[in-house]
């Protein structure tokens, strides 16, 4: 336990050592020695949190400084949240390798802005994962968001990543307001701000006004980082004009941790006799999750901007990780925590081969590239594999996540999370078709709106080179093998799945983290973390759905109509995603009435 203590404080120490490193020496290191430099710091990171993965099965904490013992910075480790930390550790790693000589810039001031950058996004991700105060929470998780506005701006020279990056600061920080408020009220209601001792204090009294007012401002914050309906329009808007690396990020890990933020804050905090109770959580994220997954859908299927696509699929998955969430069951938590390991994975090496074609061709538009990329077989096979990852295929992690959820949500929910897994990875796959290997017919004009196909998107891409750089490929490859190692080797799944027994457990928690044996935890049942023969027939029914969509938007007679009336159809979607800000605003206020009132007049009923 030892070595825990002093490795906990570590895996967010590093990060942040290296950024300021590199924010300082950048000037005089040459362009390599910043690259280096950068690597070795995530390596570090990344190592750090390998070795304090053994610590995990039982939990590991440490108070760092604090007199008397409630004040000071509570770390903890468990598996799921050290699983998440070690998810966002890889994908920074593998970022930064992808991003090597990435920006036509030389050395100078700003060589080692970049990296320092995404290093201070991963301190921000690894520390907020791993702490136990909620105040502590709020401080790591806008650490995250101001290196994630930093990012997606990173060209302040070009007025797009600039006016994407704005909006996404504005209306994050508008519920981080909301966020500080809710803590605020809290801290005023029970003196406390870690964790544990929060949901002991909570339970001493009825559920009233103030903590359901308080539990909808803090998780609100959440619901806009993870781009759950109606607070998800900011990030099509950022994905379109960040740098391709950032996106890796954003939709393979920074997503997922606002679910976590709403799964960790409800069961140490609210799930107890004082908090929110069971039944009206279930019901308003079941309903959210619904939402949310079938409005991605909708919206990813028409898109011709593969990052517009991507990001909308992203959507589409949230919505499938707040079902599993809301479950409130072991099982729920588990299939989630291995769907989010696959989905990371398989997301950031399809934002991985984007950025590829923008290398190549400096467009993501699925008809302006058609049959363009016939000499890039090997990435058009990658980026198939990709789509049918999405869509469920065997054996990779996504699949098994997604198998271990049908089989958690019942009959009622397995329509939801086979046809919009189907419906994304089918968009994938005809824009697959349509740019490597020139499948349908020809587009009859030139596109002629660059902000709905991708032309001229990105401003990182100063020149076409004759080939890619081997990292841009070899990356995607190595992230996609990590997902079919999460699905196929029985140690991953079952760590993820011993994590969901703890991470339910409150007793356990409040115990480790500072409290003492709270109530209302639900008792530790078996998570199945293993492939069934009906699992891994829906995966292979849900991969087959995709493929047969796809074929029929490419060469069926109908498809042509087909792709006129879906359009139509989600146009009235399409014009709520307007990109003004002022209308993101507006729809941030109603989703945080909508859901104030879902859960007050459910938790009076209750």
């Amino acid at each position: 336990m030892a070595d825990a203590e002093a490795l906990l404080p570590l895996a967010v120490a590093i990060p942040l050592i290296g950024a300021v490193l590199l924010a300082v020496a950048g000037r005089w290191l040459p362009r390599l020695g910043c690259d280096l430099l950068a690597t070795a710091t995530a390596a570090a990171g990344l190592g750090c949190l390998v070795a304090l993965w053994p610590h995990t099965a039982n939990r590991a904490a440490v108070r760092i400084g604090g007199h008397p013992a409630d004040i000071g910075i509570v770390l903890l480790a468990d598996p799921l949240g050290t699983g998440l930390a070690l998810l966002a550790a890889v994908l920074v790693l593998a970022v930064i390798v992808y991003s090597w000589r990435y920006f036509d810039e030389p050395a100078g001031d700003r060589a080692g802005v970049f990296p320092a950058l995404l290093l201070l996004f991963e301190a921000g991700m690894v520390g907020f994962a791993l702490t136990a105060d909620l105040f502590n929470a709020f401080v790591f998780f806008e650490l995250m968001s101001v290196a994630a506005f930093a990012l997606t701006g990173y060209r302040i020279e070009d007025p797009r990543p600039l006016q994407g990056a704005l909006t996404f600061g504005i209306v994050t920080s508008f519920a981080a307001y909301g966020s500080l408020l809710g803590i605020a009220m809290l801290y005023a209601r029970t003196g406390e701000l870690n964790l544990a001792r929060l949901g002991e204090r909570l339970d001493e009294q009825p559920t009233d006004a103030l903590t359901v007012v308080a539990f909808v401002l803090v998780v609100t914050a959440f619901l806009v980082k993870a781009a759950a309906a109606p607070f998800h329009f900011w990030l099509p808007d950022a994905h379109a004009v960040a740098p391709t690396p950032v996106c890796m990020l954003m939709s393979g890990v920074m997503v997922e941790l606002g679910v976590y933020g709403v799964a960790r804050v409800y069961w140490a905090v609210f799930a107890g006799p004082g908090g929110i109770p069971h039944t009206a959580f279930r019901t308003t994220f079941v309903a959210v999750g619904v939402v949310t997954a079938l409005l991605g859908a909708l919206m990813c299927w028409p898109q011709r901007h593969l990052k517009r696509m991507l990001a909308f699929s992203t959507v589409s998955h949230v919505g499938l990780f707040l079902v599993g969430v809301a479950l409130l069951t072991p099982a729920g938590i588990g299939a989630t925590a291995v769907y989010v390991a696959g989905h990371g994975c398989a997301k950031a090496a399809l934002f991985g081969l984007c950025g590829v074609l923008l290398d190549q061709y400096g467009s993501v538009d699925e008809y302006g590239l058609h049959g363009k990329a016939r000499a890039h077989r090997a990435v058009g096979l990658l980026f198939a594999l990709g789509a049918l990852v999405l869509a469920g295929l065997p054996p990779f992690g996504a699949g098994l996540g997604k198998a271990l959820g049908e089989e958690a949500a019942g009959h009622a929910l397995l329509p939801v999370l086979l046809l919009t897994s189907a419906v994304t990875g089918a968009a994938l796959l005809r824009a697959t078709a349509r740019i490597f290997w020139g499948a349908g017919p020809p587009p009859r004009k030139a596109p002629a709106d660059a902000e709905t196909t991708g032309e001229g998107e990105e401003p990182e891409v100063r020149a076409a080179r004759q080939s890619p750089r081997p990292p841009m490929v070899a990356v995607p490859a190595a992230l996609l093998l990590l997902g079919l190692l999460v699905g196929t080797v029985p140690a991953v799944a079952e760590s993820l799945g011993h994590g969901a027994e703890l991470f339910t457990d409150r007793a356990g928690y409040g115990a480790a983290a500072g409290g003492s044996e709270l109530r209302g935890g639900a008792a530790p049942e078996a998570v199945a973390t293993e492939w069934t023969a009906v699992g891994a027939g829906l995966g292979v029914a849900s991969a087959a759905l995709a493929c047969l969509l796809a074929g029929a938007a490419l060469w069926w007679p109908g498809g042509v109509a087909l792709r006129r009336a879906s359009a139509a159809a989600v146009l009235p979607l399409r014009r709520l995603h307007s990109g003004l800000l002022g209308d993101y605003l507006a729809w941030l206020a109603v989703g945080m009435a909508a859901l104030l009132l879902a859960v007050a007049l459910q938790a009076q009923g209750a």
